[in-house]
C-alpha cells in the first residue's frame, strides 16, 4: 500500500489520480493535516479544504 496525495488539492490517497478533483497524484509528500470537520476547521477555511480527510502538507512531483 503506497499512499499518495494529489498534486492540487493534496488528498491523501492510494489512486493514481484524486478521487476530488480528477488530478494527478504523487507519492512525494510529506507532512500530515487530518480534517474532521470542515465547517467549523479554522484551518481548513484557510487553506480551502472543503472535504473531511487526510491532507498533505507538501506534495511535490514523482
Amino acid at each position: 500500500m503506497v499512499e499518495k496525495a494529489c498534486m492540487k488539492c493534496k488528498k491523501i490517497t492510494e489512486d493514481d489520480v484524486c478521487p476530488i478533483c480528477n488530478e494527478k497524484t504523487s507519492s512525494n509528500w510529506s507532512g500530515l493535516l487530518i480534517i474532521i470537520d470542515p465547517d467549523t476547521s479554522e484551518i481548513a477555511e484557510t487553506l480551502n479544504m472543503t472535504t473531511p480527510g487526510r491532507y498533505a502538507l507538501k506534495v511535490s512531483k514523482k
